[in-house]
């Protein structure tokens, strides 16, 4: 009978792991979180003339969410979408590999998980640690270009 005892405990404890791990992933399902990049295509042109490759100057409007959906920051809401060069390290990770390939004109949305966002420490004091994040997009300008191929000034297009 003393054999079986620790057979018990190491079986009990075994239940108990399972039960505690399977609480935590059905919690993080439960809550939005996820663990790769989710690419969601909300619009696309009917012609791509102009699309966003690594290492092009890009513009884009943004609107930036918790998975509560508490928005953190919104280019939309200043009228002045954002700058950078794709791919190269200006933005979060989810941003450069979230937005290769679109299309000016085009909108997606994407839910970055912390690896690819501001990971463990966050960015306080608006995203806590370990957050994933949804980005509401639209690719307004590569190079200086829009989709009908005319250069734009500023936050607007010369159209």
């Amino acid at each position: 009978m003393e054999m079986m005892k620790p057979c018990y405990l190491l079986m009990i404890v075994s239940v108990l792991n399972v039960m505690v791990f399977s609480a935590i992933f059905v919690s993080a399902k439960k809550s939005g979180d996820v663990t790769e990049l989710q690419i969601g295509v909300k619009f696309k042109p009917e012609s791509c003339d102009v699309q966003a490759h690594k290492g092009d100057r890009i513009k884009v409007h943004y609107r930036g969410k918790l998975i509560d959906g508490t928005v953190f920051d919104s280019s939309f809401e200043r009228g002045d979408p954002i700058e950078f060069e794709l791919g190269s390290g200006q933005v979060i990770k989810g941003w450069d590999q979230g937005i290769l390939g679109m299309c000016v004109g085009e909108k997606r949305k994407l839910k970055i998980p912390a690896k690819l966002g501001y990971g463990a420490q966050g960015s306080p004091p608006t995203i806590p640690g370990g957050a994933t994040l949804i980005f509401d997009t639209e690719l307004v300008a590569v190079n200086g270009k829009t989709s009908s191929g005319e250069k734009t000034t500023g936050g607007k297009s010369e159209l």
